[in-house]
């Protein structure tokens, strides 16, 4: 099974490149790991918030898996026919979640919310995603990444329920996305939607089992019997399921009894673990943290503008790290004329779970008095 489009398609980049010895997707693998989102992706959360313990899912470890995931199932499906690139996949799946905020999901809320309300549209950490590889990484000047990885990044949509998916037959205008509802143009975008749930559901059991969330006895009888309860068993029952129904069709996707027990286990992990009152109460307190940091950022920037001697004179370390990051972005800001709220935004997606808690306590605590 080939992709819709023709390969050149897929492997264009907004600024010319000559293939070197590594080839274009290998390349672009390495322009993601090498950026700085991606480095800062060690200190996000994925679900459990800052977590102390070495040993929980972190976004960085979230998307390895869906990288392994989504190449292993390519190389599956070109073992009975397909003619798919499983380097590319591999790097849509390192790349898909460098646009995610500090606190993950509850850090997209609020940032939503702020925006929404200010009449700024909304954020999607997908179409934020696609902003940093293709514009905000490398001081202002994009990764340069094909446009078969950056389409796959923009229409990843993980939280979508859907037994099945199939690529858009038509090329994407990708800057001109603004939400979940656009299909990759390729079949290893396809399959990069369906490894961000496989990778998710069964490492955030894991993580909830060590929280203490739930046990083991909890989880449904048919998802233990048919899946496993444990991260590589589910995985390994994902991946043989999807390559099997996928394997003589035009379309990627869940056989009839894998979908119905993978809609369950969804099912449960939002009501026992994403609903679990103690992330709720996270919840709130991540709300309080980025609202407040965006209220502070305003109006230090409402203030000093470009004057980035301000910014270098104060005694609170985050006006400085944020002078210099518009000292540094400028020339993209004014080039695309964006608001101080896009620019705002960007720098506080853009946080670790960590920095985000040290800005904080910068701004609320004050330092104490040096005595000599």
């Amino acid at each position: 099974m080939r992709n819709p489009l023709p390969d050149e398609v897929y492997s264009k980049r907004k600024t010319y490149r000559e293939t070197d010895i590594r080839g274009d997707y290998f390349r672009d693998q390495t322009a993601i790991i090498h950026s700085t989102p991606f480095r800062r992706l060690k200190k996000k959360t994925q679900v459990f918030f800052a977590p102390e313990n070495d040993h929980i899912c972190t976004r960085i470890e979230h998307v390895l898996h869906v990288a392994t995931i989504a190449s292993t199932i390519c190389k599956g499906l070109n073992k009975v026919g397909w003619e798919l690139n499983d380097e590319m996949a591999y790097a849509i799946g390192l790349g898909h979640d460098l646009g995610h905020t500090p606190f993950g999901h509850a850090g997209e809320k609020s940032l939503d919310i702020i925006l929404s309300n200010s009449g700024h549209g909304h954020f999607v950490h997908e179409v934020n995603s696609y902003r940093q590889v293709a514009y905000l990484a490398n001081h202002g000047n994009g990764l340069n990444l094909c446009y078969g990885v950056m389409d796959g990044i923009i229409c990843h949509n993980g939280e979508r329920d859907e037994q099945y998916a199939y690529p858009n037959k038509t090329v994407n205008d990708l800057d001109a996305i603004k939400d979940r509802s656009v299909m990759p143009s390729s079949y290893e975008g396809c399959i990069m939607r369906f490894s961000d749930k496989i990778a998710y559901l069964g490492r955030d059991l894991e993580d909830a089992f060590v929280a203490g969330f739930i046990t083991e006895d909890d989880v449904p009888d048919d998802v233990k019997e048919m899946l496993g309860n444990h991260n590589g068993q589910i995985i390994n029952s994902l991946i043989l399921d999807l390559i099997e129904n996928s394997k003589n069709r035009d379309m990627i996707g869940f056989s009839d009894d894998t979908y119905e027990v993978v809609t369950k286990l969804k099912k449960f992990n939002y009501e026992k673990i994403y609903s679990n009152k103690i992330l709720n109460e996270y919840d709130r307190f991540c709300h309080k943290i980025i609202n407040n940091l965006f209220d502070y950022l305003h109006s230090i920037y409402s203030k000093n503008q470009k004057d980035y001697g301000k910014y270098a004179e104060s005694s609170i370390e985050l006006d400085r790290y944020f002078g210099q990051y518009i000292n540094t972005m400028d020339h993209f800001y004014t080039s695309r004329n964006e608001t101080e709220i896009n620019i705002i935004t960007d720098y506080i997606s853009g946080m670790t779970d960590v920095f985000a808690l040290e800005a904080m306590k910068q701004i609320t605590i004050p330092k104490p008095i040096s005595f000599k």
